[in-house]
């Protein structure tokens, strides 16, 4: 079994996995990264298969924290970004409504009557407001029941596979943001170009012109050119070798049986969190093996389309609401960048959400394509004959789910890693089980690159409060109001 000496030991070449592994060559750390597959980005990876380009369930390049967007243009050159407009609408039984409402458009679909219902709904919750501890009642308290059943209930359970009011808000009020139905007519009745107060307002993005897997591309390259860097694939890790005082190294399985990776000062781990604590050795007591064991994902399928150009959508992605049909939300490669499809056609990428091993998990390729092409005529979107080709691509563990019993356990498993082995970091959305874009992911790494260098920032106050994810009030808009406990004034402060 060969071994290797490095300082820090880095799982995972996602996007916080890469930008810790970038940011510590750079301050003079060498740096190992260990990933167990043959692609960077997780899910952020751009995926490609006959020249077509498509993205894991579109990323928006938008953020409030000004690190994060110096990092972005740091990796990639301002040429090599698009600004692109946003447009997202819901598709239900054969209607499409701008998303979020606008009021015009919403009292056209829905018809008087129903929209009057809708507000005499909206008004009944704020009298009689729900509870708001489930996403259920979350979202109605601020919506109304109807409004809460046509635009939100069905889609939130086809994601999650979870019944809505089996679900805690936290989802609701990173996801949903803090939006109510008063905020989105003010919001629609007074337009301002480029509304960042309200991510989900927002106007225009950036976009890498080749998908989000550039960044990651580059991000690995230059790790690899730095003489500290490191980055090995298809290594998944199977141990995290511990002492009393904490982490000591690694070990992976790879081709030629396994490989240790010994006297690692620090591990930084994006690998999913309970993949964490089986790995360790020797192993963490019952009650923790218990609480990751009882945290599970949701898994995600992509059946991207290849059609004629002007048999697309302008939007970027339609969530789909309409009952008979699988699929939950629907990409338009296309829009996104016309540099990821080829000239007079684009490609549309069907979403399904799912559980690893269920029946469309294993499903071959050719009924998901062929399945895909039924239902988005069925849907009245484009007619099966135009569908040239299909390509199918499954990504294991997307989301990481929040049930009722999900905070306890995380905090259990926090609590324990922080006395037993606090030289290991976990980091962004699988690492931490937190549903985190890719900005606060990338986030997560960058402050713990600044902990190992001698800061004290709480890295799991991240993405925690809905102002600092959304509104930021009182701040410049850059997301610097962050509940970041002990930052110590000599390190990067604003």
């Amino acid at each position: 079994m060969p071994t290797h000496n490095h300082g820090v030991a880095v799982i995972g070449a996602g996007p916080a996995g890469l930008t810790a592994a970038y940011l510590l060559t750079k301050r003079g750390v060498p740096v190992t990264v260990l990933e167990a597959t043959d692609t960077v980005g997780g899910i952020s990876q751009t995926v490609e298969r006959d020249g077509w380009r498509f993205d894991i369930g579109g990323h928006r390049f938008f953020t409030k924290v000004r690190e994060v967007e110096e990092l972005w243009h740091e990796l990639l050159r301002d040429d090599e970004f698009l600004l692109r407009p946003r447009l997202s609408r819901i598709a239900s039984n054969g209607k499409f409504f701008d998303y979020p409402l606008k009021p015009v458009n919403a009292l056209r679909n829905l018809g008087f009557i129903e929209a009057v219902r809708c507000v005499l709904s909206y008004l009944w919750v704020r009298v009689r407001r729900p509870d708001d501890s489930s996403y259920e009642g979350w979202v109605a308290s601020r919506f109304g029941w109807r409004l809460y059943r046509k635009f939100f209930k069905t889609y939130t359970e086809k994601v999650w596979g979870i019944d809505a009011s089996d679900m805690p808000a936290d989802w609701a009020a990173q996801r949903i943001k803090n939006l109510s139905l008063g905020g989105a007519v003010i919001n629609a009745l007074t337009p301002k170009r480029n509304q960042k107060d309200i991510t989900s307002l927002i106007e225009e993005f950036q976009y890498p012109k080749y998908g989000p897997g550039m960044m990651w591309e580059r991000a690995r390259d230059l790790v690899v050119d730095s003489p500290l860097g490191e980055v090995v694939m298809r290594s998944p890790v199977v141990t995290i070798h511990r002492d009393q005082r904490g982490a000591t190294g690694v070990t992976t399985r790879d081709w030629g049986g396994t490989t240790s990776y010994a006297d690692a000062d620090h591990v930084i781990s994006s690998m999913p969190l309970p993949e964490l604590v089986r790995a360790l050795d020797p192993p963490a007591p019952d009650y923790v093996r218990t609480a990751a064991a009882q945290l599970t994902h949701r898994d995600f399928l992509t059946v991207a389309l290849v059609v004629p150009a002007d048999a697309g959508f302008p939007d970027n992605w339609i969530y789909i609401h309409t009952p008979g049909v699988k699929v939950g939300r629907i990409q338009n490669f296309g829009s996104w960048s016309p540099f990821m499809v080829k000239d007079g056609r684009t490609c549309l990428g069907l979403e399904y959400f799912v559980n690893e091993g269920d029946e469309l998990w294993q499903m071959a390729d050719e009924d998901l394509v062929r399945m895909a092409t039924q239902e988005l005529e069925q849907l009245g979107l484009v007619p099966a004959s135009a569908v040239e080709r299909g390509y199918a691509v499954r990504i294991p563990k997307a989301y990481p789910v929040y049930d009722a019993d999900y905070r306890d356990n995380v905090e259990t498993i926090r609590a324990w890693l922080d006395k037993a082995v606090p030289n290991v970091h976990p980091v962004g959305r699988n690492g931490m089980h937190k549903y985190n874009n890719q900005d606060h992911s990338m986030y997560t790494a960058m402050l713990t690159v600044e902990n190992i260098l001698g800061a004290e920032h709480d890295i799991w106050a991240v993405n925690v409060e809905e102002e600092y994810h959304e509104e930021a009030s009182g701040t410049s808009g850059t997301g610097r109001a962050a509940p970041i406990t002990r930052r110590p004034q000599n390190v990067g402060a604003a």
